[in-house]
């Protein structure tokens, strides 16, 4: 099972690093712009930074303490921080009308830091 463990959480890490990145690089009106990011026109700059920060630290928290293993409590936290963050984009999208687009993907992110925050909280790995 640890194995499992790690290759979802290296696949959520690589995904939460990336959307994280951009949303930290690309200048606001850039990505407002991007009909796949037109949902940031609905939050400030800052908060589009913000949630770009948290995707960032949510990913170096799934990987880091369990690869170190120093502070090894904290994968299943940064895992369950970023259910938060599916759980909120879905109000998100679900207000805009956008689900039928966006639930597939932001359910299997869902569920798999579900299984990543169960599998490490249970020591299965």
């Amino acid at each position: 099972m640890n194995v499992a463990l790690w290759i979802v959480a290296g696949v959520l890490a690589a995904v939460y690093l990336a959307v994280g990145v951009a949303k930290l690089a690309i200048p606001y009106d850039r990505l407002t712009a991007n009909k796949n990011m037109a949902w940031a026109g609905d939050f400030s700059p800052g908060a589009v930074k913000a949630i770009g920060a948290v995707e960032v630290l949510g990913a170096v928290g799934l990987i880091l303490p369990q690869a170190t293993g120093v502070a090894e409590a904290l994968t299943p936290w940064a895992a369950v921080g970023l259910v938060l963050v599916q759980a909120g984009a879905i109000v998100v999208h679900a207000r805009r009308g956008e689900l039928a687009a966006t639930l597939p993907v932001n359910l299997v992110l869902l569920v798999l830091a579900a299984f990543v925050a169960i599998g490490r909280f249970a020591g299965w790995g």
